[in-house]
This record gives structure tokens, C-alpha cells and sequence, in this order.
């Protein structure tokens, strides 16, 4: 295995790693920045409020996206445990 391998597969799982995290960031960032506003507005400084929102949302992120992350977690695997016999030269 060289190390333009390594470097590759390392990628890749970084690649995956980020594509499978946007949505929940995404979203938490979005809530994060209405509560904030919302809060500016009001000038109610709670620290529940900003807290509980994100993780409802996040919840709800996991509950819709779930299938889409697995789908994509299971290529990556496939792919991965397939290329083996390639890396093991």
C-alpha cells in the first residue's frame, strides 16, 4: 500500500465525513443564527433558548435524513471492503 493510497482513502472518509454532517450543521447554524436574532430583538439572553431548538431541529435532521446517511455511509464501506485486494499488493 502506498502512501498515495493512504492519502486517498483518508480523503474519501473525510469527504463522506463532511458530506453526512451537513445537513445536521446546516440546519443547526440556520437555528442558531434565527434564535440569535430573535433574541437580539427581544433582548431575552436564555441559554435554553438557543439550546433546545437546535436540538429539536437536529432530531428532526437525523429523523428525514436518516436513510440518505446510511445510503451513503453503506457505498462508502462497499467501496472500501471491495478495493482491499487492490491495497493489499
Amino acid at each position: 500500500m502506498t502512501p498515495e493510497m493512504v492519502t486517498e482513502i483518508g480523503r474519501q472518509a473525510i469527504e463522506t465525513t463532511l458530506l453526512i454532517s451537513a445537513p445536521m450543521l446546516g440546519l443547526a447554524l440556520v437555528v442558531g443564527l434565527a434564535v440569535s436574532v430573535v433574541q437580539a430583538m427581544t433582548q431575552l439572553n436564555e441559554m435554553t433558548l438557543t439550546f433546545v431548538p437546535k436540538v429539536v431541529g437536529v432530531f428532526a435532521v437525523i429523523l428525514v435524513f436518516l436513510p440518505w446517511m446510511m445510503g451513503v455511509l453503506t457505498s462508502f464501506m462497499t467501496q472500501l471492503f471491495l478495493s482491499i485486494p487492490n491495497y493489499a499488493h
